[in-house]
């Protein structure tokens, strides 16, 4: 008989060691480790310390050599090119092999930096893959970010070779990278040495003599690469995080706590085994992508889906269901946003009725809170668990989910149920004293932490310990408010700085959003809190309505006015809220909160680097004017 969850969980706390130990025999090691956690510098931990492995093995060579080099490795699925695309684990290791090979050519070996700034394409993958071949450090910068962002990491990471397309495609929208990258580096103190360049048909990119290379002639000129060995504490790579100070973070991510974690995540967590397809609707440019496009699936030997698109408008929003039918994808995950954006083009699900989604078990929600009506409409139209888990970059992989390999617990709407194994979590008030169950708090996990978690910040560890381990020694700040229940559910409610203090009351804006979500006419809202002479701060409301209603604005308003008045209470003091056609948001979905308060605040504000469409912030800044918010 399988053990239960709470078996597993307290054997992960009473005996990390062996607990981590035992996850890690599904690694191979090529020179075994002296300890399984070395903690005799804390606060840096460091996981399977004196270990040597090659994460690109574990990801493709192993499969292949076990027999396996036949079955899909990765299907590349892209509506806005109409193409689909397969490579077997053998292919794909072969053209991983190659291009460490072109990437050896130019000088890049072990610990050297690489960034990539590459569109949702095979090569991404290739690119990401090949530098893990060579022990090199890759730090994928998000295809079309601004030069200046662009700029900050080629400074902070020194890459010797820079990865690029031509372009990346925005459902119809072309967008040149070349001339965005040249920007960069003309701003930028440090110069790469290389740039290779993966011409796209759709926009040729001009090249720079003597400093760039076409993809496929550097190709044509190279040898495969053998995998080559490194420490398990070694830096796998860096992937920028934005920093208060407007200087990026770069979080590191290790070679062999990172592979024992997401091998083992893939199926405790996520319930799926080898030869099974997954689908990740993300971007390699976020952590998502990095942990669930691309790692955690190859190295459980899973098939992996690549997908170039969108969940509305490429071409509809039956998107996700046609990918899922399509290549028989066991499990999803994507964010929240993209499910609300669904809803609200098509409310009733009547594309869902086009595909077949007989073998589809669960649905997996993370990115942003999973609203309960949004997660509810994708239960009902479903049928199949829909599990919200909650991450972040810095942690690479779930801190509470639903383990749906282990078991599957009751399901409570708004709560990413319970901490996963490996996670103490507790919930801290202002003095660093723990909360009682059901209060709001400070959400932080005790040191050290699991495997597969940053070990520090890219050549900053006073940033490190300054940013996330001082206010309370000895946990790591998530900087996200919440609370734990009598039944150990967290519910992590928002980002610290989303709490808002009325009157001297805190509250949470994102309890709030849960009751403006609930209203029919709803697609997706926000809660901010907007300056108030008497009470401090006041919430103000942005809604989204669902396709197809046309009831008076001023009525919807009302009505969910009155639904926050019920359900939490008039020391809430939401009086107002506004309709807005769409919520300013990243390219991971996370919805700008904080651009919109200044906005309504009438304070400057910069363009936020990661924004996905900045005419929005007009849009919001025209809304809030009509209701005698923002400057004039």
């Amino acid at each position: 008989m399988s053990a239960t969850f709470d078996a597993v969980y307290r054997r992960s706390i009473e005996d990390p060691n062996g607990f981590w130990a035992e996850a890690a025999r599904g690694i191979d090691w090529i020179k075994p480790w002296e300890r399984v956690l070395d903690d005799r510098k804390p606060p840096f931990y460091r996981w399977f310390a004196g270990a040597e492995l090659n994460t690109c093995w574990n990801c493709l060579d192993r499969h292949v050599e076990a027999g396996r080099g036949e079955q899909t490795a990765l299907i590349y699925d892209s509506p806005v090119t109409q193409a689909v695309q397969r490579f077997s684990y053998r292919a794909l290791r072969d053209a991983v092999a190659l291009f460490a090979g072109a990437l050896k050519d130019q000088g890049v070996g072990k610990g050297d930096r690489v960034i990539l700034y590459m569109p949702m394409v095979p090569e991404a993958l290739i690119a990401m893959l090949a530098c893990a071949r060579l022990g090199a450090v890759h730090s994928v910068v998000f295809g079309g970010f601004a030069p200046k962002e662009l700029k900050s990491r080629i400074d902070d990471a020194k890459p010797k070779v820079v990865v690029t397309a031509s372009c990346g495609i925005e459902v119809a929208r072309i967008i040149a990278y070349k001339p965005l990258l040249d920007a960069a580096i003309e701003q930028a103190s440090f110069k790469p040495d290389k740039v290779i360049v993966l011409q796209r048909p759709m926009e040729e990119a001009k090249l720079i003599a003597r400093r760039d290379l076409d993809w496929n002639e550097a190709l044509a000129a190279a040898k495969p690469a053998d995998c080559v060995p490194v420490a398990a504490t070694d830096p796998l790579y860096i992937l920028y995080t934005s920093g208060t100070t407007g200087r990026p973070k770069g979080v590191v991510r290790d070679n062999g706590g990172h592979a024992v974690a997401l091998h083992w995540s893939m199926e405790n967590i996520y319930g799926l085994k080898p030869g099974e397809t997954w689908f990740t609707a993300s971007d390699v440019g976020w952590v998502v992508g990095h942990s669930y496009i691309v790692y955690a699936p190859l190295l459980k030997g899973c098939t992996t889906i690549l997908y170039e698109g969108k969940p509305v408008g490429t071409p509809d929003a039956g998107a996700f269901w046609r990918v899922i039918s399509q290549h028989k994808a066991k499990a999803m995950f994507t964010a929240p946003t993209a499910f609300r954006a669904i809803r609200r083009d098509d409310p009733d699900g009547k594309l869902l009725r086009n595909y077949d989604l007989t073998g589809f078990r669960a649905l997996f929600l993370a990115g942003e809170r999973s609203d309960p009506p949004t997660l509810e409409w994708a239960e009902q139209l479903l049928k199949v668990p829909v599990i919200d888990h909650w991450w972040q970059t810095e942690t690479g992989w779930s801190i509470a989910a639903n383990c749906l390999g282990i078991e599957l617990l009751p399901v409570k709407h708004g709560s990413p149920t319970r901490p996963v194994p490996g996670w103490v979590l507790e919930v801290l008030d202002e003095s660093g004293k723990p909360a009682a169950p059901g209060e709001i708090g400070n959400l932080c996990g005790k040191l050290p932490l699991p495997p597969g978690t940053f070990p520090t910040l890219w050549n900053d560890d006073a940033r490190f310990v300054e940013s996330y381990l001082t206010r309370f020694p000895g946990y790591y700040q998530t900087a996200d408010a919440g609370m734990i229940d009598e039944d150990g559910y967290v519910h992590v409610m928002a980002r610290t700085d989303d709490i808002i203090n009325v009157a001297g009351h805190r509250l949470s804006t994102g309890g709030m959003e849960e009751v403006l979500a609930s209203h029919p006419d709803v697609a997706e809202c926000a809660v901010i809190g907007v300056h108030d002479s008497l009470k401090g701060q006041v919430p103000l409301g942005f809604l989204v309505l669902k396709a197809g209603v046309d009831r008076p604005m001023d009525k919807i308003v009302g009505e969910v006015v009155q639904l926050v008045r019920d359900r939490i209470g008039p020391v809430a003091a939401f009086k107002t809220a506004t309709v807005v056609k769409r919520l300013p948001k990243t390219r991971s979905g996370k919805i700008l909160r904080g651009t919109m308060q200044k906005i309504a605040d009438g304070q400057d504000y910069p363009m936020p680097a990661t924004i996905d469409d900045p005419v929005i912030l007009n849009e919001i800044d025209e809304a809030l004017q009509d209701i005698g918010y923002a400057k004039k």
